[in-house]
C-alpha cells in the first residue's frame, strides 16, 4: 500500500476544496489502487466542506493539534497561515519517519505567513532545512490539451530580481542541471536533453550584456558534460522555450523564478505541477495560489491538484520500498481507503 499525505494548506483559499475535488476525480476515474491518501490538516474543516461540495469520499484525516477556531476567518487570517505551516511540517516528518510514500501540499500564502510572524520563505526553502538538505531545486511541469510539455527546473526560486546574480553560484546551477537530468530519469523518459537558460538578455551577448554567462553558467555547463550528462547552453531564454515547447529538450534550467515559470504558466496554468527535486522524500503541490477571491464559492478548478496527486503517486509507485509497508500514523476521523 502506498499512502500519500496531503498537507490542506490554508483554509481560508481553496486548498482544502481542490484537495477534496481532486480525490473525488481520482476516485471516479478508479486509477488509484493500492493507494491511500491522508489528509493532514482539520478533521472538522474537512467534513464541513466535504458535506458542502456533496461528497460521498470516505476521508482519513490526521490532524497534528487540536486547533480552535474562530467562528469565521478572514482571508489570510493569522490562524489559517500558522496551521498550514504546521501542516506541512507534520507531513514531512512523518515522510521522513518512513510513514508516509509522498507528501502533496496544497497552497499557502507567504505574505499571510510572514504577517503572522512566523519566518518563512517558501514551501521549498521550508522542506529542504527540515530535511537537513541544500541541494534542492524547484522543478515545475505541465502539459497543453495537445499532450506538449515543459519541465523547468529553477537555479534561484524566490529572490528579488536585482539579486539573483548574487545567489547564482555555478555549483548551484551544476547541481540544477544534475538534478533536471536526474527528474527525466525518474519520470521515465527516454532521454534527459537538458537546455540552460542565460540570466541576461540574448545569453549576455558574448559579455556585452552581462559576464554571468561567461563566468558561472557556461562552466557549470561544460562540467555537466564532463559528467555524462546531455545537456546545452546558455542560450537565450528567449527563442530557448519555444524549442523546449517542440520538443527538442526534455528539461530546461531557468535561472530565476519569472524566468521558467512565465512560459510554464502560459502552457500549462490549470495543470502545472511543482515538485521539488532533491529531498529524501517525494513532494509535489499543485502550481496556483490561494485564490482568496473565490474561495468558498466551489467553483475552484482542482485541475493542478489532480496532476499533483497522479505525479507523486507515479513516483511513489517507482521508488515504492519496505518502508511503504509501515503503519499509518493514528488518525481521527473516519478511516478507510478511498473507493
Amino acid at each position: 500500500m502506498i499512502r500519500i499525505g496531503i498537507a490542506l494548506g490554508d483554509v481560508t483559499g481553496v486548498g482544502p476544496e481542490v484537495t477534496l475535488k481532486a480525490l473525488e476525480t481520482l476516485a471516479r476515474e478508479r486509477t488509484d489502487s493500492g493507494t491511500e491518501y491522508l489528509l493532514i490538516g482539520d478533521e472538522a474543516i474537512v467534513h464541513r466542506l466535504k458535506e458542502r461540495l456533496g461528497l460521498t469520499l470516505e476521508i482519513k484525516v490526521h490532524q497534528p493539534s487540536a486547533r480552535r477556531w474562530p467562528d469565521k476567518l478572514e482571508p489570510g487570517a493569522g490562524e489559517a497561515a500558522a496551521a498550514a505551516v504546521e501542516w506541512v511540517r507534520a507531513g514531512a516528518q512523518l515522510c521522513l519517519a518512513g510513514e508516509l510514500a509522498a507528501l502533496v501540499t496544497a497552497p499557502v500564502n507567504k505574505e499571510a505567513i510572514v504577517r503572522a510572524g512566523i519566518s518563512f520563505v517558501g514551501q521549498t526553502e521550508m522542506l529542504s532545512e527540515l530535511a537537513g538538505t541544500e541541494r534542492t531545486a524547484m522543478m515545475l511541469l505541465g502539459q497543453d490539451d495537445r499532450g506538449r510539455w515543459l519541465r523547468v527546473a529553477l537555479a534561484t526560486t524566490h529572490v528579488p530580481l536585482r539579486n539573483v546574480a548574487e545567489h547564482l553560484t555555478q555549483e548551484k546551477i551544476e547541481s540544477v542541471i544534475a538534478l533536471a537530468a536526474g527528474a527525466c530519469g525518474d519520470l521515465g523518459l527516454a532521454r534527459a536533453r537538458v537546455a540552460v537558460c542565460g540570466l541576461n538578455p540574448h545569453a549576455g551577448e558574448g559579455g556585452k550584456m552581462g559576464t554571468e554567462e561567461i563566468t558561472l553558467i557556461a562552466p557549470a555547463v561544460e562540467a555537466a558534460r564532463k559528467r555524462g550528462l546531455d545537456v546545452t547552453g546558455p542560450l537565450s531564454a528567449d527563442a530557448l522555450f519555444y524549442y523546449a515547447y517542440r520538443g527538442n529538450y526534455d528539461a530546461v534550467v531557468a535561472m530565476y523564478h519569472d524566468q521558467g515559470l512565465a512560459p510554464l504558466k502560459m502552457v500549462a496554468f490549470e495543470q502545472g505541477v511543482n515538485w521539488t527535486l532533491g529531498l529524501p522524500f517525494i513532494r509535489t503541490s499543485p502550481d496556483h495560489g490561494t485564490a482568496y477571491d473565490i474561495a468558498g464559492k466551489g467553483v475552484a478548478n482542482s485541475s493542478s491538484m489532480a496532476a499533483a496527486l497522479k505525479l507523486a503517486r507515479q513516483l511513489a509507485r517507482k521508488v515504492q520500498s519496505p518502508k511503504s509497508k509501515v503503519q499509518s500514523p493514528k488518525s481521527s476521523g473516519a478511516t478507510g481507503r478511498l473507493h
